[in-house]
């Protein structure tokens, strides 16, 4: 991938569940090494655009690259192949397996694992003496951090995070925040994150973008002064 081209590019795409449209004419880039956060209320579209992106469901219309690979008509494990993680709302854990065999997921040999778990207990201490603890044992906040560690591990061009803040305490979102900074600063890995955490989401990404009714709105620089007062006014109406 050359610096000139994005991580990730959709024009013109329609996607949705059993011939019901949800999205409609979605046009975006993720420029390489950036982060773009979407936000918007529950049932704009959101999920579904990452999990178009991801393959889980079908581009009725439109094209998708991931960096210079045309992945439209991908399915998931080859999306994967192209250098991309991802962390759904839904949580897709293992519970019944501990952190260790969680973090090795995606990883081609044990070697990988010692290699890059040291970075992951820096950024995640609470998983440094704990590998053999069940995933499903650990608390809500935990289990989100776990997810985050996971796509870290695997070293992607690009990450997808699907509301990895919902319903977590703030000690917990500022860590999350602290080691997306960290990834970003450190490996140049571009990001694309689903939320409706506002301040988290100005906080980590360069550029917002608002969807409503499976359109994209608004649009800015997510350190412009007007951004917060523009994505309020979209997300109270």
């Amino acid at each position: 991938m050359t610096p000139a081209t994005p991580a990730l590019h959709l024009e013109g795409v329609a996607s949705g569940y059993k011939g019901a449209v949800v999205l409609n004419d979605i046009s975006l880039s993720v420029p390489s090494g950036a982060c773009v956060a979407l936000l918007g209320k529950n049932g704009m579209g959101k999920s579904t655009l990452l999990k178009t992106v991801m393959g889980y469901l079908p581009k009725l219309r439109g094209r998708v690259n991931v960096g210079a690979v045309d992945a439209t008509r991908l399915r998931p494990h080859e999306v994967a192949r192209c250098g991309v993680a991802y962390a759904a709302q839904e949580q897709p854990l293992f519970p019944d397996l501990n952190i260790r065999d969680n973090l090795r997921l995606g990883l081609a040999h044990d070697k990988l694992f010692d290699e890059r778990f040291g970075e992951i207990a820096d950024l995640f201490p609470v998983f440094a003496s704990r590998l053999r603890q069940q995933a499903g044992t650990l608390s809500g906040g935990e289990q989100k951090m776990l997810l985050v560690a996971r796509g870290l591990m695997q070293r992607p061009a690009l990450l997808l995070l699907d509301e990895i803040t919902e319903g977590l305490q703030p000690s917990v979102i500022d860590r999350l925040g602290r080691a997306l900074n960290w990834e970003r600063e450190r490996r140049g890995t571009s990001m694309f994150i689903v939320e409706q955490n506002v301040a988290f989401a100005l906080d980590v990404a360069d550029r917002y973008l608002v969807l409503k009714q499976g359109a994209i709105v608004d649009q800015g620089e997510a350190g412009a002064p007007q951004a917060v007062g523009h994505i309020m006014g979209h997300l109270k109406v």
